[in-house]
């Protein structure tokens, strides 16, 4: 996309300088020469989105998609194997299942080591992933700060174009937490908890044994003496009714 705003923005600058020379020009008349304005990024991208859909809905040779690295037009998928056969080139590449399970787990947890890879699947990833380095869909991205200082990997923008997305949050949502939701995660269960008080759920505010006022008493009760004249009072009403 800057390449295009680029192009435009020379494209105008050459015009703009072509009418500034027929203006001095005596040869020439000034007002056919037409000045275009320049094009933004904005309307740019709405073409884009305009060819893009008419390709597909009038269904054309080719396509126009958005990778890691700008647009390309690229060929229809229905016309993709007459191309190849045309060109003389080998039939697309497929992974394994086992090569697909790594992957996969490089994409979402990366960076991530060797011996994470493995403690995931269960099995060595040893084949797979030379495989994978060998595609050029996963690179080595640095070493864990782990004893021994194990290498990590991560994909490559090629693992973009083999997926057909342009960053990795396209890639679909994962139910496995990535190492920096974990982290995260982490650092706020080393928070100290926060009380939850009455006024934050809707109630009012009850007073703690420490907050009562100083000077309240309470009264003490005689509870014998109050079931005793409870007892003379009922024996008195028996005796009047009857």
């Amino acid at each position: 996309m800057k390449d295009l705003v680029k192009l435009f923005a020379r494209y105008h600058e050459e015009a703009s300088a072509a009418a500034e020379e027929a203006k001095e020009s005596t040869e020439e008349d000034a007002s056919e020469v037409e000045v275009p304005s320049l094009v933004t990024q904005a309307q740019l991208r709405e073409a884009l989105t305009a060819l893009t859909d008419a390709a597909e809905v009038e269904d054309k040779t080719y396509r126009i998609v958005e990778g890691p690295n700008g647009y390309q037009i690229v060929t229809a998928p229905q016309y993709a194997e007459f191309v190849r056969l045309l060109r003389g080139e080998p039939r697309p590449m497929k992974l394994s299942p086992a090569a697909l399970e790594t992957m996969s787990i490089i994409a979402y947890r990366q960076p991530v080591t060797r011996a994470e890879m493995e403690a995931i699947r269960g099995v060595s990833v040893d084949s797979a992933l030379n495989k994978l380095l060998e595609l050029e869909l996963v690179h080595v991205t640095g070493r864990a700060e782990l004893p021994g200082r194990p290498i990590q990997y991560g994909t490559t923008e090629k693992f973009l174009e083999f997926t057909g997305i342009k960053e990795l949050d396209e890639l679909p949502a994962s139910d496995v937490l990535t190492n920096n939701q974990i982290d995260e995660w982490m650092r706020h269960t080393d928070e100290p908890v926060e009380e939850i008080s009455d006024e934050d759920v809707g109630l009012s505010k009850e007073p703690k044994p420490d907050e009562l006022p100083l000077d309240e008493s309470y009264a003490e009760i005689d509870w014998k003496k109050e079931n005793a004249e409870s007892d003379a009072a009922d024996q008195i009403a028996e005796t009047e009714e009857k």
